[in-house]
């Protein structure tokens, strides 16, 4: 898993319209970039969707957030609409973006883990727990803290 204090790895992959996202693309912005392991499954739906109610606050805030798993294009374009998303779904179809960050689970799926990024790239905080809102809670945490922008 990529350490705090280390470069993002950088990635292109198709959102859930198929265009191409680039993480650097993103750079002079703090960034949220969470995992999670399948959409429309109970656990990342609530995730998601709990990312998205307080998507919000974090654009105010200057962060950009970006959701990743190994679903379809497709998959990632119906789940964006069922948790009414306003940011890209990313779909890592082949998990090479998975395996640079080092959170491939079991069954190829990714493992639920969040990377706090700095406007550089750099992993600020890493969370990593089983329960779905506690990403959304901490990345908030850090969002505030006078450190984070």
């Amino acid at each position: 898993m990529i350490a705090i204090g280390g470069l993002a790895p950088d990635f292109t992959a198709p959102d859930e319209h198929g265009t191409p996202l680039t993480l650097s693309s993103f750079r002079g912005h703090p960034a949220v970039l969470f995992f999670f392991p399948k959409a429309n499954s109970m656990g990342c739906t609530v995730e998601t969707r709990a990312f998205a109610e307080r998507f919000a606050e974090f654009r105010a805030a200057g962060w950009t957030v970006i959701g990743v798993s190994v679903d379809p294009v497709a998959e990632q374009a119906k789940f964006a609409s069922k948790c009414r998303a306003e940011f890209p779904l990313v779909s890592d179809g082949d998990r090479s973006i998975a395996r640079a960050y080092g959170v491939l689970g079991f069954l190829g799926m990714a493992r639920r883990v969040t990377f706090l990024l700095d406007a550089d790239g750099k992993v600020q905080e890493v969370v990593n727990a089983i329960t779905p809102t506690v990403h959304v809670t901490r990345t908030l945490e850090r969002l505030r803290a006078p450190t984070a922008k």
